[in-house]
């Protein structure tokens, strides 16, 4: 069974870097073929895929998100992070990293496992 846990940010204020991780446990990232993806949730709206690191180690972000965004991992850990530079309010949202195992999902936002998903709330 895969199981997959974001880390708690923490209180996190405007024009701050968000900064969280992706525990991942039943799996490796580096198991070919497949994409670990951060996602997001704002209040009202649907999830909106925000990029992902493949088991290679290559990435890819959202358009909107690229200046932005960061993903990393560390395979002697088993984990993935995300890096959201300057954020805002608009940020706010419930953050989730989930596999998938082909590239295309993040236009389908399909995907074999999720975590639990943190809530960020950035306020001053």
């Amino acid at each position: 069974q895969v199981q997959l846990q974001e880390s708690d940010p923490g209180p996190v204020k405007p024009s701050q870097t968000l900064s969280l991780t992706c525990t991942v446990s039943g799996d490796l990232i580096t198991s070919e073929y497949y994409y670990w993806n951060w996602y997001r949730q704002p209040p009202g709206k649907g999830l909106e895929w925000i990029g992902y690191i493949t088991w290679s180690g290559a990435t890819d972000y959202s358009d909107s998100l690229r200046r932005r965004a960061f993903i990393f991992r560390d395979t002697s850990r088993n984990q993935f992070s995300l890096q959201l530079d300057s954020v805002t309010p608009e940020d706010t949202a419930v953050y989730y990293c989930g596999r998938s195992s082909y590239s295309g999902s993040k236009i389908t936002l399909e995907y074999d496992y999720r975590g639990q998903g943190t809530q960020v709330t950035v306020s001053s």
